[in-house]
Formats: C-alpha cells, structure tokens, sequence
C-alpha cells in the first residue's frame, strides 16, 4: 500500500514536469524551424551580391556600373512589390486554384504569442525567406538582357515579374495550388524559380533583340568578351554558397531530428551536382574546343545546382552527381544553341536556368518514387506557357510605350555613361575614350 502511495505521488510530481517539458520542446521546434528560415534566407539573399558580382564579371566594362545597379534596385523592386501583392496572391486562400487574393501581406503571430506553436514557425520568418526567392527569379533576367536594356524599362517588368508573374505560378505548387493536387514536384524551385526567371529572360531577349555587332551578316558570331573573370568567379562561388540556403531552406524545418538530418543530405547533394556539373562541363569543353573555357566550368556548376534543385533531399550522393553532371553538358551544348537562334544571352543565364531547370525538373521520378514523369512535364509546360505569355505581353506593352531598348549611341558608348552617369573602372578607361 505503501508502495502504491510512493508510485502515485511520484507520478503527480512527475506529469507537470512532462507536459512542460513538451511544450517547451514545442516552442523549441518553433524556434528552430524559424532559424533555420531567417539564416537561409540570408543565404538566399547572399546570392543576389553573387547574380551581381557574376554579372559583373562577364559584361563589358563599359556596362558594370549599370549591371551592379540592375541587381540592387531589382531585389528592393522585389521586397516591396512581394509584400505589397506578392505573397498573398502566392499564399493566401488559393486552394487548389490558379492564385491566392491581392492584398498586401501582414504577420499574424497571435497565436504564437499566447504559447500555441502549431503554426511551426513566425509569419514574419517564412515572408523573408519566400522573398528572397523571389527575388533570385528576377535576378536571373538582368544578366541575359544586359548592356542594351533601358534601366527603368527593366524595373518596370522587374515589378510585374515579382507582383504578379512569378506569385502567380508560385501558387500553383508551393501555394496549394491545381499543380499540387496533381502531384507536381519541386522542393525548391528549378521550374518555379529559375526556369520562370529563364522563360522571362528568353521573352525579352527575343523582344529586346541582341547587342549590335554580335551576329555579324555572314552568320559569324562575335565574341563579347567580359570585363572581369576573378570577379564572375567569385559570383559563382557566392550562389554556391548561397544555394546551401536555398535548398537547404526548402526543407522548412529544422526542429526535429529528422529535418535536420533532411537538410544535412540537401546540403551534400547539392555540393556534390555543382561539383559534378563544374567537371563534367570542363571536360565536354576540352573534348569539344581543345581548351576549357572559365566561364563555361563556372555556368556548369551553377547549371548542376539548377539541376538538383527540384530534388535534392532524396537522389543517392551518386545520383546527385549525375544530375549535376547532366546539367553541365547541357550548358556546354545549350550556350552555342542559343547563339545559333541569334538569342544574345550575354551570361549564360538561358542555358543555366532554363535548360537546367527543365532537366532538372524532369529530373526527379528518377530519385522519387511518387513523382510522375507525365505529371512533372504537365507542370513545365503549363507554367512555361503561362509565364511566356504573360511575360510577352509585358516586355511589349513597356517596348510600345516608354521604350525598351537604348539608342545605339548609348550601347556604343556604354550604359554607365548614358543612363547612370559614373563607370566602374573609370581609372582604366576614361569617359572621354569609352568605346569598348
């Protein structure tokens, strides 16, 4: 009797001390989940310096002032049209439909604040962190289009892309949308960010038209080359690190165990597809030219981290490899494709995130058994043909009205002169003699 006593008493002393133990552990698991948000999301917005410093580093000399400006304005552009429109239309009540409800977005943490953590994470967390791939897509564009695009004219789609556009499509599969009820695939964005950045890109460099000088009358194609090879190289080595963030995020926790080891693989495969994607694009180049080619290695790494980014939590470290791999022979034939269509792609950016995010995207009932080839293509197709189209109508309405292209005087001289007024290099190449 006595012992029965002992037991109970010890079990009334105990039972707090359990419950509270849970609820600690799950505010712990809130807390976590929206670290691990905020850190990635800085990750993410760390690739924006790479777009730009890769940019940088493969336009002229004459443009590098203008391209910096592109990067920084567009990624404000996006931050506020995202909370002004973009990630309700993207999140809010979509429902297995076409797009969520136009309004600007507001954290909603009352819950949280009165000790319930069901929500996993803040309101406020999970807004940056979607931001900040928005404004990865639109940063994909500025380097296709470069060194002929008026600055403000580029600002305006910039604002469409990332208010409307890019929400839109979004909602489809991340945001609960009639892609996602079929079963469509992809955990962090090679068709909903890069081949939507890349299917933008293509529109406008149709629309726009290429540099003068690069396609010659004869079919000869003039090389263009960049003004700053360390500096691409050190992008590149800035969206590498960045992707970490980007896929790594994408797992959307971090509380538990099995999140964390979830995102420790989507770390190794990612590294291990950019390593893939860098060899093999460096030895298709060798094969093919009898030299390798710095910025087609760099583009094959960026082309193997487009490639798994729509899977890389459940392909084999060896599969990851190949995906990459594949990606970066991709680049090495897509490059001079685009070329042969007269398509002036001035970094790469078509043959990176398009192409590979295509592949990529294709990529994954490979690895994942519950994807679906059919299903998988149904997703590219429809959101590549939503996003031509609309983004067709808005590089043609902006080309119509205010002008999309600078005068040939302006290209001549360089961008920084004419729209921007202050050149990079201003040491090394003189106002007064810039002609390159």
């Amino acid at each position: 009797m006595k012992l029965k006593i002992l037991l109970f008493s010890t079990l009334l002393f105990i039972l707090p001390g359990i419950a509270l133990a849970n609820e600690a552990t799950s505010e712990l698991t809130y807390v976590l989940n929206t670290f691990s948000f905020l850190v990635s999301g800085v990750l993410v917005m760390w690739m924006a310096a790479g777009f730009c410093m890769l940019e940088a580093g493969l336009v002229r000399s004459k443009n590098v002032a203008t391209i910096c400006l592109k990067n920084i304005s567009l990624f404000s552009v996006a931050g506020l049209l995202f909370y002004a429109v973009g990630y309700n239309l993207m999140y809010m009540n979509v429902d297995g439909g076409f797009m969520g409800t136009f309004m600007p977005w507001g954290a909603d943490d009352a819950a949280a604040l009165a000790g319930d953590y069901s929500a996993g994470y803040s309101s406020g967390s999970d807004w940056f962190f979607q931001m900040v791939f928005c404004g990865a897509a639109c940063s994909v564009v500025s380097g296709c289009v470069a060194e002929r695009i008026k600055l403000w004219s580029f600002l305006a789609f910039c604002a469409v892309l990332t208010g409307i556009i890019y929400p839109i499509q979004g909602s489809w599969v991340w945001g609960g949308g009639w892609l996602a009820e079929m079963g469509f695939s992809d955990y962090a964005g090679s068709t909903l960010v890069h081949s939507v950045g890349g299917w933008a890109a293509l529109t406008g460099a149709i629309i726009i038209g290429a540099r003068k000088g690069k396609f010659a009358a004869n079919g000869r194609i003039n090389p263009m080359p960049g003004s700053n090879i360390p500096l691409a190289t050190l992008g590149t080595f800035i969206l590498w690190m960045g992707w970490f963030g980007f896929n790594g995020g994408s797992a959307l926790a971090l509380g538990e165990a099995g999140a964390a080891i979830e995102q420790g693989n989507v770390y190794i495969n990612t590294n291990l597809a950019a390593c893939g994607g860098l060899i093999a694009a460096m030895i298709m180049v060798q094969i093919m030219y009898k030299k390798v080619d710095v910025t087609m290695a760099l583009n094959g790494a960026l082309a193997g981290l487009v490639s798994i980014t729509a899977s890389p939590a459940a392909p084999s470290p060896g599969a990851a490899v190949l995906i990459g791999a594949v990606g970066g022979v991709l680049v090495v034939f897509a490059i001079p494709m685009f070329d042969k269509f007269k398509i002036d792609d001035v970094v790469g950016a078509l043959s990176v995130h398009l192409v590979a995010g295509i592949w990529g995207t294709m990529a994954v009932p490979f690895c994942d058994s519950e994807a679906s080839f059919v299903t998988q293509f149904i997703g590219v197709l429809s959101i590549g043909a939503f996003v031509v189209i609309a983004s067709s109508l808005v590089w043609l309405l902006i080309k119509f009205t205010i002008g999309v292209r600078c005068d040939a005087k302006d290209e001549l001289v360089g961008l920084d002169v004419a729209e921007v007024g202050l050149e990079a290099y201003p040491d090394f190449q003189p106002m007064s003699s810039s002609k390159r």
